[in-house]
């Protein structure tokens, strides 16, 4: 008798749950969802931070689980009289129509922005910004 023949072994295909499309669609409002917080934090001249559990050694050498904050980078910035917003998925910017940033007037704008683009991805209209994202990413791998 062999040690395999003591398991139950059965040939089975993963159920994907959801839609490739729409889990797409989740992480990049989750971003956005985020990226509110990171307005409202810097309106009031705050950081954002969120707490991120890693492996650390202790006093005795031993590894243990801790959790450290670490700052969340935001996707607006100053410039030109103004502030410009990217929608990114991941670490890279969406194009959106013809440029890669959103331009508004005013920190407070920002968050109009921000939630607007959240409609937008909700509705499914930044779907081909992402899938041309990632064919670029995958293109870059090979």
């Amino acid at each position: 008798m062999t040690i395999l023949s003591k398991l139950t072994v059965k040939s089975v295909t993963r159920v994907i749950k959801q839609d490739p499309v729409q889990q797409r669609r989740e992480k990049l409002v989750a971003g956005i969802d985020e990226q509110m917080k990171v307005v409202a934090a810097a309106t009031k001249g705050e950081s954002y931070e969120v707490a991120k559990k890693t492996w650390a050694k202790n006093e005795q050498g031993e590894k243990v689980l801790v959790e450290r904050m670490r700052a969340v980078r935001a996707w607006f910035f100053e410039q030109d009289g103004g502030w410009y917003v990217q929608c990114k998925y991941g670490s890279r910017a969406l194009t959106l129509g013809k440029g890669n940033a959103v331009f508004v007037k005013t920190l407070q704008d920002v968050q109009d922005a921000l939630a607007t683009l959240k409609d937008a991805t909700k509705a499914g209209e930044l779907d081909e910004a992402i899938e041309k994202m990632m064919k670029k990413r995958n293109n870059k791998a090979t």
